[in-house]
């Protein structure tokens, strides 16, 4: 898998430090982290995927399109909050979500006496001159706002509610499917006074958000932007992007090309390059950093991050080893957008 420069000062972070030094080993252990593929690997993975290729009938395809809320709707019904486990991980990638709790954080930035990073009230300041807000909007009186994209049944909303005190946070979350969102609703945990969650199909970049344009700090995007049809990716983060405030931050983990997924699938499951449909009819999409790279800066957005997590998985049980291939990337909006973008932005005042 082709590698993009990672971060600011040049150094790739670590996902982990569990390192397979001897393969002799590799039962040892359920995971390792940051394993290379050997040439071989990728060659084996590249062909394994050119079998696979033969699109489906256009009518088949265009049915998975039009019933993508119904396969979504269903899949909540059937596994509920039981599928998903709580993504505790996601402060150590992704400090972003809780800057007065990390002290490790990517840009170490000073953190105030409210417990916030300088830069972030700073920003939130800047963000305030430039986008005058409406403040009949839920959230409008916090200043620091975060939305989840996808949110499921809230394994990544409610570890940030919980972990992130900041009494001026507030959590927007919504997803594709409305059984997903009520049971994010009916969950003990949301709490109106700090969360909003609402049904919002990604897509649909005419579909009216709650949030005016140019008030959030951060975008979550957690392995959903794969189960858009790849046609809709490009103008559903150029719609993202609007709503971030100068400097606030896009935050995506999903699938990278020849992930252990994407290998698996049988003949009769791709609908185009890299595209496939599930048995249960939900979709995926496997990236190339260069892919989401493109996607991103296309939207006026600038590289933090662009990084491939391969991770090797083993159940020792049955002696098998499984090879994960994750894209991290982090891009955040210039605090001086540039012309182009600007001339862009004045045809969209409204969300």
């Amino acid at each position: 898998v082709p590698s993009l420069s990672i971060s600011e000062d040049g150094k790739r972070p670590q996902f982990g430090t569990r390192f397979l030094t001897d393969p002799r080993q590799v039962f040892q252990h359920n995971a390792w982290d940051n394993v290379e593929w050997t040439e071989e690997q990728e060659a084996s993975a590249k062909k394994k995927v050119l079998e696979n290729c033969q699109p489906l009938p256009s009518e088949k395809q265009e049915e998975y399109e039009n019933r993508a809320n119904e396969y979504w709707n269903d899949f909540y019904t059937i596994h509920e909050n039981r599928f998903f486990k709580d993504r505790h991980w996601l402060f150590t990638e992704f400090p972003e979500l809780c800057p007065q709790c990390s002290p490790n954080n990517v840009t170490h930035q000073k953190v105030s006496s409210t417990g916030r990073c300088v830069q972030d009230e700073e920003r939130a300041k800047q963000g305030a001159a430039v986008s005058p807000i409406n403040v009949n909007f839920p959230g409008a009186t916090a200043s620091y706002r975060i939305l989840e994209v996808g949110c499921g049944v809230g394994n990544t909303v409610f570890p940030i509610l919980k972990t992130n005190n900041d009494p001026e946070l507030f959590v927007y979350c919504c997803d594709f499917s409305s059984t997903a969102v009520d049971l994010v609703k009916t969950n003990p945990e949301y709490n109106l006074g700090r969360c909003f969650a609402f049904v919002h199909d990604l897509s649909d970049v005419e579909a009216n958000y709650p949030i005016p344009d140019g008030t959030l700090d951060v975008i979550v995007l957690i392995f959903v932007l794969s189960a858009l049809h790849p046609i809709k990716m490009q103008a559903s983060i150029s719609r993202l992007a609007r709503l971030l405030k100068p400097g606030g931050v896009m935050l995506l983990r999903d699938y990278g090309r020849y992930d252990m997924a994407q290998l698996r699938f049988k003949k009769g499951r791709c609908l185009s390059d890299n595209f496939y449909v599930r048995g249960d009819g939900t979709r995926v999409y496997f990236f190339t950093q260069e892919e989401l790279h493109s996607m991103f800066t296309e939207a006026g957005l600038e590289k933090v991050q662009n990084l491939v997590d391969r991770r090797l998985q083993v159940n020792r049980g049955k002696q098998l080893t499984m090879y994960r291939v994750w894209i991290q990337c982090k891009y955040h909006k210039p605090l001086v957008p540039s012309p182009e973008t600007r001339d862009g932005d004045a045809e969209h005042d409204c969300s």
